[in-house]
């Protein structure tokens, strides 16, 4: 029998931009997921113009203000090489003293220019592509003085301060920083695969991941380890999170065609099948179960659940009372 991960819920606040639900809706489900007691957490989308939806920040200030356990977080945050660390460290300070401290920050790089949302987005904030990983990590480590110190003064390639603080300090000293990446595979652009990795080694108090299989997710998983012992770190006690569609349903095959419609508007790309069974659990509770289990055996302590915008409360339902039974 696998060891079951905790489970976080996915909220859909881009499905308000596309006329999918409405704020209400998933401060509902907050409530729901808090008060079903199967969940450990629940978490928001963040882009600002590839991929619109309702504001992460304000949106989770909202759901701390409905919920009194669940962690809370962004998933993941692909805003923050765009924000100013400065603003960004005093706002989720704030949010995290307003949460009694129950706050994760997922930080990620972002999006490409590959589409024309990304083109938008780097245009209008006025990052080049290859700046990316160099802003997260210069941000991450401002922000992370900032919650800890008196006062900064700093220099850095983009951001520089003399005597900038945030006042009052977060609840919790400091937030968690889980760090997303998402490599293809080890075999493609190698050394983008290596330095994202090194990444969430050298900087991460968890580790995200959208594996396209549990063997990959194990393989990501090793190699973090091995990078994180060159910094002389221990991250095998950390969070280890598979971020994951779910569909449950008894006709595999309506699932997958649903999941498919709503993923290929979603991005406004048409996905393959292949990933879409690839990136999603579906059919029934069991084979759902199995699918996520086969994570939890590579080593998944979290598992970010991200149901269909049908039904959703339904689906949530029976991922409660009939897949997490089964673990």
């Amino acid at each position: 029998m696998s060891l079951t991960p905790r489970f976080g819920l996915i909220l859909p606040n881009r499905d308000v931009a596309m006329g999918l639900a409405e704020p209400a809706d998933l401060l509902a489900l907050a409530e729901y997921a808090e008060a079903s007691g199967a969940f450990s957490h629940v978490w928001v989308g963040d882009s600002l113009i590839a991929k619109p939806r309702l504001e992460s920040l304000t949106l989770l200030a909202a759901i701390a203000a409905r919920t009194s356990a669940l962690r809370l977080g962004v998933a993941c945050m692909a805003s923050l090489p765009s924000r100013d660390p400065l603003l960004l460290a005093y706002q989720w300070a704030s949010l995290d003293r307003l949460s009694g401290g129950r706050l994760i920050l997922q930080a990620c790089i972002g999006d490409t220019p590959d589409t024309p949302g990304g083109r938008a987005e780097y245009a209008n904030t006025d990052i080049l592509p290859g700046e990316r990983g160099d802003r997260l990590e210069e941000n991450l480590h401002i922000m992370r003085r900032l919650w800890a110190e008196p006062s900064v003064t700093f220099q850095g390639r983009f951001h520089a301060y003399d005597g900038a603080r945030v006042e009052p300090k977060p609840a919790q000293a400091p937030p968690p920083v889980w760090i997303a990446s998402r490599p293809r595979s080890l075999d493609r652009a190698p050394k983008d695969a290596e330095r994202s990795l090194r990444r969430v080694a050298r900087l991460g108090d968890g580790w995200v991941t959208t594996a396209k299989s549990a063997s990959d997710f194990a393989l990501f998983r090793e190699r973090i380890h091995g990078y994180a012992a060159e910094y002389g770190r221990d991250f095998a006690p950390l969070p280890h999170c598979h971020y994951y569609a779910i569909a449950i349903g008894a006709d595999r095959e309506a699932a997958l065609e649903q999941t498919k419609a709503y993923m290929d508007r979603y991005y406004g790309v048409d996905h393959s099948r292949a990933y879409i069974e690839a990136s999603t659990a579906l059919g029934s509770p069991a084979h759902c179960r199995d699918a996520i289990a086969a994570y939890a055996d590579a080593g998944a302590t979290d598992v970010l659940l991200r149901f269909p915008p049908i039904e959703t409360r339904t689906q949530i339902d029976r991922f409660v009372h009939e897949a997490l039974p089964l673990f």
